[in-house]
């Protein structure tokens, strides 16, 4: 190659990564919020300034080539480096305009943050809010997100964190379907003569009904789901009992909260944020309100 990767315009780079790491232009492209033939003609730029085929193109994705292995790695170094770059100059930003990136599960961007990013948007009008609803973890590291709320304690370093609170969770059902099938009395009722409502591939509430001393199985559920909002909405239809954070449920007037003295796990929130950002004024501004704001919501 007559050409080296340090040559390479960024974009090119970062499509490269990108596509390598979801195997297919259309998850690319989503991650990196452009389009699909976009991202086509960047990585046929890349490999023409290179001189080498980077992927097989296949039927159901890309495919490293070997090539496209070997250069994954320090590809993937400079882009680290690139991004330590950005996080340490913005980390140094001292004006209070400009955009906070902040990711949630779904759930928990759907649900709570709308109304208390109303009022970040009354106090702080010169802030830009990107809200990203995903249960994935958004990497703080690499300016993917600047504030992150988390259902479980990070423990990368450089991240600092803060428990804001802990959310009570319940189990619930649409009164149309209590009307139905009746209401039961006993944790026993439920298992004998009701339907339940769970989750797919994701083990959440089997690990938690088994801290409660039950020995769950994936097919005590007959409706499944792992999408938290579409989940609720089973539950709110009338397909059976579910679990769902009590604020959430007890503000709905279309479901009935049962059997409230069965203890649940409760699932805690950390609010997150990279060391060389937190200090960043509109940074400090976001989080020390979402501080504020949460466990006030939820209480």
């Amino acid at each position: 190659m007559d050409k080296t990767l340090s040559s390479l315009d960024w974009s090119l780079l970062q499509s490269f990564l990108a596509v390598a790491d979801e195997g297919s232009l259309s998850g690319a492209a989503r991650k990196l919020g452009t389009s699909q033939p976009t991202l086509g003609r960047r990585i046929k730029q890349i490999e023409t300034q290179l001189g080498v085929t980077l992927f097989h193109r296949q039927p159901r994705g890309f495919a490293l080539t070997d090539i496209g292995t070997e250069l994954l790695a320090p590809a993937r170094a400079m882009h680290d480096a690139a991004m330590q770059v950005s996080l340490a100059a913005a980390g140094r930003a001292q004006s209070t305009a400009g955009t906070v990136r902040i990711t949630a599960s779904v759930f928990v961007a759907n649900f709570i943050l709308p109304p208390i990013i109303a009022k970040l948007r009354l106090a702080y009008p010169e802030i830009s809010l990107d809200l990203i609803p995903n249960d994935a973890s958004e990497n703080l590291l690499f300016r993917e997100a600047d504030i992150a709320l988390r259902m479980y304690r990070p423990t990368q370093l450089d991240i600092i964190t803060r428990h804001l609170c802990d959310l009570p969770l319940g189990m619930f059902a649409s009164t149309n379907y209590l009307d139905r099938k009746g209401r039961p009395d006993t944790i026993e009722d439920i298992f004998n003569t009701h339907d339940l409502v769970g989750f797919d591939r994701d083990e959440q509430i089997l690990r938690g009904m088994r801290q409660m001393g039950l020995d769950a199985k994936r097919d005590w559920f007959k409706t499944r789901c792992d999408e938290a909002v579409t989940y609720w909405e089973l539950v709110r239809a009338g397909c059976g009992i579910g679990f769902s954070q009590t604020h959430v449920g007890q503000r709905d007037p279309s479901v009935e909260q049962i059997l409230q003295d069965v203890p649940i796990p409760s699932l805690p929130v950390w609010l997150t944020a990279h060391q060389a950002m937190q200090q960043t004024p509109r940074i400090r501004r976001v989080w020390d309100m979402l501080a504020d704001e949460i466990p006030a919501f939820v209480s």
